[in-house]
């Protein structure tokens, strides 16, 4: 019996335990409920705030965005084309030895100028000394013989003439005097040859320019006509070799000459222009079957030794001027899908897109070739909050920073 009632009082406790947390939870959804519906009366209290803010604005009236503009005219530019360049020495030469030996002595400095003529290595002369010695003696000896026969066939012609002796022997005179006379010429001409190779023990420069890297070191055995010494690149003048497309050529005319070549002008790495223009050279008399382009060579003056054979620069060559075009800045020319266009401010003070096709930069702006219209106002500035239809204050360029000061005072007024 105590067993059923301890069993009654577990199960009673049981069920209050699980109705306490049934009431638990109800309280809990209850609590988050209202919590859910006072963020709901929140947030459209907060969005019926905004849309009077905005109602607000808009009846009030925002101001147009001020923009910079450029009214178009037609002008004249010149008829380019720029290419990637290279210079070049106007004349470059290894420096090979025309004998060989041992290397003893350079005698210039490495990167600096040098004269034509200059002596810049010297190979031991000593084996070419004793040369041209053993040929002299030679020459002596010879000289000596050709005396002899000389004044044997003299005598012996003397003697024909009282018949002292026989013609033939006379004749036989007379043809050692020939042969003795043809090899003094050749010992003349191996003493000659001993000297001018000695002379090569000096190797000089061929031309004045500037003096490459010394390739060997002293000491060195060098070979002749092989064994490369050094290099000279004459600078000044200096050449720039390019290359120009068949779409390049067209814009330009046509393939270029040196008569249809107007001016040329070097743009250097740092984008300065070089100060002295150049003039066309070299022109291809055929486009490469390989590369589709135009070989082409223009000189310039380089007396201060500005340029530097291998450097990388840009060329531009003109061929005249192009007429009744128009010209804006080159962040005013956007990219589309469709291609180039510009934004313009029409009458009535409403951004318009306009599709441009634009040709070669002018300094920093682009030539439109078409597109554009005398006196359409092309935007130049705060291109990236513009939209279309969007309404603007459009003032000239030239006048943005003094219509923008009137606009401070008058906030700075109002404020008080």
């Amino acid at each position: 019996m105590a067993n059923k009632t301890a069993r009654q009082n577990q199960q009673h406790i049981q069920i209050q335990s699980f109705n306490a947390q049934a009431a638990h939870a109800k309280r809990t959804l209850m609590t988050s409920s209202m919590m859910l519906a006072l963020i709901g009366v929140l947030v459209g209290s907060m969005l019926a705030g905004c849309g009077k803010q905005e109602n607000g604005a808009q009846a009030q009236g925002m101001p147009p965005m001020p923009v910079g503009v450029i009214t178009m005219a037609p002008g004249s530019v010149p008829l380019s084309a720029e290419a990637v360049a290279q210079t070049e020495g106007a004349k470059e030469v290894e420096i090979r030895p025309r004998v060989g030996g041992i290397l003893l002595k350079k005698l210039f400095e490495e990167g600096e100028p040098v004269k034509a003529g200059q002596a810049m290595f010297l190979i031991d002369p000593v084996p070419y000394q004793i040369a041209l010695a053993n040929a002299k003696a030679q020459l002596a000896q010879q000289k000596a013989r050709f005396e002899q026969a000389k004044r044997e066939s003299q005598r012996l012609q003397a003697l024909v003439a009282t018949q002292s002796v026989s013609q033939r022997e006379a004749d036989n005179a007379n043809s050692d005097n020939a042969l003795a006379t043809a090899s003094l010429a050749q010992y003349e001409a191996a003493v000659r040859e001993a000297e001018l190779n000695l002379s090569y023990t000096t190797v000089t420069s061929p031309l004045a320019g500037v003096a490459g890297r010394f390739e060997l070191s002293e000491g060195a055995l060098v070979s002749a006509n092989t064994s490369l010494l050094s290099t000279v690149s004459q600078i000044s003048p200096i050449w720039v070799r390019f290359s120009l497309s068949d779409a390049e050529l067209a814009q330009l005319g046509g393939p270029l000459t040196q008569k249809s070549v107007k001016e040329v002008r070097l743009v250097l790495p740092s984008g300065e222009e070089y100060s002295k223009s150049g003039q066309l050279n070299f022109a291809a008399s055929g486009i490469d079957p390989q590369l589709g382009t135009q070989q082409l060579r223009a000189t310039f003056d380089n007396a201060d030794k500005r340029l530097l054979p291998g450097q990388f620069a840009r060329i531009r060559v003109i061929t005249g001027q192009k007429d009744g075009v128009f010209v804006v800045p080159q962040t005013s020319v956007l990219n589309s899908d469709q291609g180039k266009f510009v934004y313009v401010a029409n009458d009535k003070n409403e951004v318009v897109v306009k599709p441009v096709v634009a040709g070669n930069w002018v300094g920093k702006n682009w030539v439109i070739l078409s597109g554009l219209e005398t006196g359409d106002k092309v935007i130049t500035d705060n291109i990236i909050k513009l939209r279309p239809g969007a309404v603007v204050a459009p003032h000239p360029v030239g006048e943005a920073v003094a219509s923008a000061a009137p606009a401070k005072h008058e906030s700075a007024g109002s404020a008080k």
